[in-house]
């Protein structure tokens, strides 16, 4: 057995297809069966189903494939502690952002990091709450950044910044003509959300205790899957929606009219750094984390007249 066999089997699972396994591990499909087979004939078991279309794992396969991205995790870890050592910031940064703060965030940060550290190869992948925990958990990805606090035991937060929650709505809505606003001001049935799956529709939710209260059928039932498209709908359709404050960077004159603040202690939402516990990449986490607060307003940097949303 060696790491490039259990290469292979995580391939195929990945794949589902051994020719399109052989062709993302650069080697021909007969190589990757035969390395596979011995493997096999090694254990003594069957780790794929090839009598289905696609490959699927047995039962035990299941349990070693699970076994061997542990493996290989941690046999990349030797490398990253010799490198974490050395004075240059280098490697490879895994990062998983959820997608109402990547188009936001990432412009802000990304290209000074880029710039300042040319030796560090960077992967993003937008994904839900959900997801970044389960690839953290499977050291698919090496660090997230989301809203906390998650309550995880198996990862380690680190709170960046707090980003204070306003209100867009379209001009007829009775509150326009105040300056701030408190969550009671918010009519449930003019309110527009995120799909289910984003932890910023939990915490509107819980803002605005949508579980205590009714809300009507309307002609319209819209559940958008970013924070542009409830703008548009708000736009084009009125009502309110809520949002977080670093999607006001791009509105025009005309759009910011229709925000509004809500009254201290000002609801916002936590965005941390999160690993996996046993997470060893300290430099490359250490020069995010720098580059981020950078560029974050010093007025999102504390808590003071905040209060952090839950997220459920």
């Amino acid at each position: 057995m060696n790491f490039q066999q259990l290469e292979y089997i995580i391939a195929i699972d990945k794949h589902r297809h051994f020719v399109k396994a052989a062709e993302a591990c650069f080697v021909t499909q007969a190589t990757l069966s035969m390395m596979i087979k011995k493997l096999e004939e090694e254990l003594e078991v069957k780790i794929f189903d090839r009598s289905k279309q696609p490959v699927v794992p047995t039962e035990i396969g299941k349990k070693i494939i699970l076994q061997a991205k542990v493996t290989l995790g941690e046999a990349q870890k030797i490398k990253d502690l010799v490198r974490d050592e050395q004075d240059k910031v280098s490697g490879e940064l895994r990062i998983g952002i959820i997608p109402t703060l990547a188009p936001y965030l990432l412009p802000l940060f990304l290209p000074a990091f880029l710039k300042n550290y040319p030796l560090v190869s960077v992967q993003i992948s937008e994904l839900t709450t959900e997801e970044i925990i389960k690839r953290l958990e499977q050291n698919e990805i090496d660090a997230g950044i989301l809203a906390t606090p998650l309550e995880n035991k198996m990862l380690i937060e680190k709170p960046l910044f707090y980003e204070q929650f306003v209100v867009y709505a379209s001009k007829e809505e009775k509150f326009m003509n105040k300056k701030y606003l408190l969550a009671e001001d918010i009519d449930v049935n003019r309110l527009w959300l995120l799909e289910e799956g984003h932890c910023l529709r939990s915490q509107v939710v819980n803002l605005c205790e949508l579980k205590s209260k009714e809300k009507e059928v309307h002609q319209l039932d819209f559940a958008a899957a970013s924070i542009e498209t409830l703008k548009k709908i708000v736009e084009i359709n009125n009502g309110i929606t809520i949002i977080p404050s670093l999607a006001l960077a791009d509105m025009n004159e005309k759009q910011l009219e229709n925000i509004r603040y809500f009254k201290n202690p000002a609801p916002v939402r936590e965005i941390g750094l999160v690993t996996y516990r046993h997470f060893i990449k300290e430099k490359l986490l250490l020069a995010l984390e720098n580059e981020i607060i950078k560029v974050i307003p010093k007025d999102m940097k504390t808590l003071e007249k905040k209060e952090i949303l839950k997220i459920t």
